[in-house]
This record gives C-alpha cells, structure tokens and sequence, in this order.
C-alpha cells in the first residue's frame, strides 16, 4: 500500500506502519485509523478498497513529509535571519530547549571523547 508515495510497511500493524511518514507519530495514527473505522492490529494487506481510500483521504488533508519538511526548515531559516536565541544555537548546531550542552549533545558538537585503552602500548617484537 502506497500513501503519497510512501510505501506503508505490510508486516507491521496499521498503526505502527503509518508512523514510518514523516508528520504521523502514534497518537495522530490512532486518530487516522479512528476517523476511517479501521482496527489498529489490521495490517496493510488485509484492507478492504474501501478502507484504504479512507485512510488515503484523511491523510491527504494532513500536512506530511516534504510539505512538513520545507515548513519546519522554514521556520528555523526565519530564526536565523531574525537573529533570535534559538536561531544563533541553530546556526552553532547546539541545542535551542534549554538543554545543558557541556556534558551532552557532544555527538552533535564533534565532541567524541574515546573511552580509555588498558593503558599499555604494543611492544615492537624482535
């Protein structure tokens, strides 16, 4: 089954399958498969035509993937030209909630410390 160009997952339940688009997490899936009558455990390949055609429709009145991708960039983009806060720790690529960033988010700040070897170097053989 394809929604929008997105292939839904037929091994997975519905509910779970749906959250692989970008904009539908768990609760809105839930929703999605409310508004339509489907059952959550019912998988992609045991769904009548008419219940797919419902859950196509309802998704396509819901910003989703690219449309979703190019408001959030938008809005980000925005911080920045205003100079705001959370815009400058966008553009630092630190994190913009309040976060602490001395001891985390060092994956994002290129701050991979190694752990420690046994300390032991390899001797040279002769």
């Amino acid at each position: 089954m394809r929604i929008q160009g997105i292939t839904i997952n037929d091994k997975k339940r519905l509910e779970i399958s749906l959250t692989d688009i970008f904009g539908i997490g768990r609760v809105l899936a839930h929703k999605i498969l409310d508004e339509a009558k489907v059952e959550y455990g019912k998988k992609a390949p045991e769904l009548s035509a008419e219940e797919e055609q419902a859950i196509r429709t309802i998704v396509e009145e819901i910003r989703i993937e690219g449309d979703l991708r190019r408001d959030v960039s938008q809005n980000i983009k925005r911080l920045k030209d205003i100079d705001s806060h959370r815009g400058s720790r966008h553009n630092k690529r630190l994190p913009s909630r309040g976060q602490r960033s001395k001891t985390n988010s060092r994956t994002v700040r290129g701050n991979v410390r190694k752990t420690m070897a046994s300390g032991k170097r390899a001797v040279d053989k002769k």
